[in-house]
């Protein structure tokens, strides 16, 4: 039986089938939606969420009354209620689920409200990617029928006073819908284990036993699974033991640093389709075949604002000013980087996220993940993101033929003046001073704030070859492997503290 050709409950059916409207609308549908909802909530209440709703101007009142925040402000003020069994606070009810995340810098985790209507909205927008492959020429029906392998965190969670906590992707697979059961691996059992190498060890072990057309989950992790298999069973790539795989949805990163590696590993083309699942929700997905952006979710269970990422809305450590500028989904423009703010069915009010976005089609509502807000580099005026290092990334390593799977950049001084270092994995035959270069080069052909200030301020480029598996063994160290974790690209605070002592004596 294919996913495709379930059917679906009428209730789902119909909430699936919506009218087409403009994102505009669609929006302050959900907004009202969100409003109505949570307004007898102490946040509801605080902030005059009636007086919202009885506004001629929706989302602007919304803007005008409820603050901006971040983790620490909402935290601070609200969430901590919630951990202490206090009820009808940022959302109605009781708060039974919390998704442990610590971005990619922070030390200290994040417990980030997950209400049953988050994870509708969530499953509602998984099943419309999924109905939107139809539309994709040449589709491999048979693959669609067959296994998908999810990598994610362990359903086994951690259990707090009146609430459990724990990864994101074990708390869905905890609370998979029946229907899924079926194709879902490597299965409920296996997927209570903490211990990632462990499961890692499991999924090698009867990886010949399972037919897989899907694998999910953030490249580094995928690929280092394939590799395993691969190795254990001496094949010549992942098709040998897995014929049907035909698709691998992932997301987090930009996938483009390991296409080069990945592609190494099959022997047969993939559709690689990319979701935006963060903690918070799911936020968007590829619904198009070889679209350069994912579809914004703006119909469920998420209301969207944009900060536009400029130095007028941002300090200098990528920190929100109190009268930053935000725009709601019909006042972007395509090509401009948008901090995201977040409000959803969980009690996330105004609330950002941390990642920038760039519209790519508005009238698609698509977007690309550009970086984080304080994960750019900018010592002296070079308004370096993550998006331009990819590409700068993505180009050497098709020049050179190598593959540059994980990488990560920190600014430091250099004199009286700054430069960059850059510590590479490349497990491949490559020269540092060469890579040093030419990514160098690259960086200004794309970025022309970074040419202007190569000339002045930022006066040196360094480079340093490390293992694929130093980065590994860093993330191991930090407790964060498997699941939504990803290494970060640029380095600050106590991260690039830990990393430096890890360098120097393999420990933190």
């Amino acid at each position: 039986m294919s996913l495709i050709e379930i059917k679906l409950p009428k209730s789902l059916s119909k909430a699936l089938n919506l009218p087409v409207n403009s994102p505009k609308r669609q929006q302050i549908k959900v907004l009202k939606k969100l409003l109505k909802k949570a307004k007898h909530t102490e946040f509801g209440q605080q902030y005059h969420f009636d007086e919202i709703l009885n506004s001629r101007h929706l989302g602007k009142r919304f803007q005008e009354l409820v603050p901006v925040h971040d983790y620490n402000k909402i935290y601070n003020n609200w969430w901590y209620k919630t951990l202490q069994g206090a009820t009808d606070v940022c959302w109605p009810g009781k708060i039974k689920f919390y998704a442990l995340s610590s971005g990619t810098s922070e030390a200290a985790s994040k417990y980030i409200p997950i209400t049953n209507d988050l994870m509708s909205g969530n499953r509602i927008a998984m099943i419309k990617q999924l109905l939107s492959l139809r539309t994709y020429e040449n589709l491999p029906v048979r693959s669609v029928s067959k296994g998908w392998l999810m990598l994610g965190g362990s359903t086994d969670l951690q259990k707090g006073p009146g609430y459990y906590a724990g990864d994101l992707s074990g708390i869905t697979a905890k609370k998979m819908p029946f229907w899924f059961t079926p194709f879902y691996k490597p299965g409920k059992e296996i997927a209570k284990t903490k211990d990632w190498n462990k499961k890692l060890d499991f999924i090698v072990e009867q990886a010949p036993n399972w037919d897989i057309g899907f694998v999910v989950g953030v490249p580094a992790w995928i690929q280092m699974c394939m590799e395993m298999i691969i190795e254990r069973y001496q094949l010549k790539s992942i098709h040998d033991i897995w014929p049907n795989l035909a698709f691998f949805v992932h997301g987090g990163v930009s996938f483009e640093p390991y296409k080069h590696g990945f592609e190494k590993l099959i022997s047969k083309p993939l559709i690689y389709i990319e979701t935006y699942l963060a903690s918070e929700g799911f936020i968007a997905y590829q619904n198009r075949q070889d679209a350069e952006g994912m579809k914004l979710v703006t119909n469920e269970h998420i209301f969207h604002e944009f900060v536009p990422f400029e130095d007028k809305n941002f300090d200098a450590d990528g920190n929100i000013k109190p009268d930053a500028e935000t725009l709601m989904i019909h006042e972007v423009e395509e090509g401009k980087d948008y901090a995201l703010l977040i409000s959803t069915s969980a009690g996330t009010w105004r609330y950002l996220i941390g990642d920038t976005v760039r519209f790519t089609n508005k009238e698609q509502c698509e977007i690309i993940i550009t970086g984080r807000t304080k994960h750019f580099l900018s010592l002296v005026g070079e308004h370096l993101s993550v998006d331009n290092m990819n590409k700068a990334v993505q180009v050497v390593s098709e020049e050179l033929n190598v593959s540059i799977p994980e990488y990560t950049v920190v600014g430091v001084p250099h004199g009286n003046f700054f430069a960059h270092h850059w510590y590479v994995a490349c497990d491949d035959h490559a020269n540092a001073e060469e890579l040093r270069i030419r990514i160098d080069e690259a960086l200004k052909e794309i970025n022309d704030d970074y040419a202007v200030e190569r000339g002045s301020a930022l006066k040196e480029v360094f480079l340093d070859i490390l293992p694929e598996s130093t980065f590994m063994e860093f993330m191991k160290l930090k407790g964060k492997v498997g699941g939504q974790h990803k290494f970060p690209r640029v380095l600050k605070g106590k991260m690039l503290n830990d990393w430096q002592q890890f360098l120097t004596t393999g420990t933190l």
